[in-house]
């Protein structure tokens, strides 16, 4: 491991994108603890991609276009399903004072989904990990499974970050109707754009 590798996995993973919106909401509609399971899940969700890259499949995804353009364009239609649920009334992302809306279970595989469904995460792990790789030795893929779950608990303690701090407001929301509307309206605007950003990507 490399500080190369730290500092290049450290801006990956904090950049904003749907795991990190997907954690946030959660801290802000049902408090700390949703938004570290929901990190969890996002956690998970990065395994089928590791998986993928270390056995090859990353690369078959890159270069066929009909794979590509399946997967992608799922996770769009998931994209816009989260849009939809979250501008419902009582739907997954609304912000309730119990905190019991949803079960862990529910938003451990929304966020599984969310990043499951991402194709540019294969691609990305495909192409970022032989670069801090010595493929040619014996040791390759002892360095790829320790390198990607550097990378896996690096998401979880970020985002877990991000759904903690989200969570430090979310009393503030509970006493404004409109501030919880316009939270619903937001996130749902993010998962849109999220969703024709990913159908505008190409390979």
């Amino acid at each position: 491991m490399t500080p190369e590798f730290i500092i290049t996995a450290l801006i990956v993973v904090a950049a904003p994108g749907t795991g990190a919106i997907f954690t946030m909401a959660a801290g802000l509609s049902r408090g700390p603890r949703a938004a570290l399971v929901a990190a969890f899940g996002c956690m998970l969700g990065i395994l089928p991609h590791m998986a993928a890259a270390i056995t090859g499949l990353a690369a078959l995804l890159h270069a066929s276009a009909l794979a590509f353009e399946v997967i992608k364009y799922a996770g769009v239609v998931y994209l816009l399903y989260m849009a939809w649920q979250t501008l419902k009334t009582g739907g997954p992302l609304t912000v309730e004072s119990d905190g019991k809306s949803k079960s862990d279970r529910q938003v451990i595989l929304s966020a599984i989904l969310i990043n499951v469904l991402n194709p540019k995460l294969s691609i990305f792990f495909f192409a970022f990990l032989p670069q801090f790789v010595e493929v040619e030795t014996a040791g390759a893929l002892p360095q790829m499974i320790e390198l990607s779950t550097i990378f896996m608990m690096m998401t979880f303690v970020v985002f877990a970050c991000y759904g903690v701090f989200a969570a430090t407001v979310r009393q503030r929301l509970l006493s404004s109707a409109e501030a919880m509307t316009w939270l619903r309206r937001s996130f749902a605007a993010v998962f849109v754009g999220l969703g024709v950003r990913l159908a505008l990507a190409e390979r």
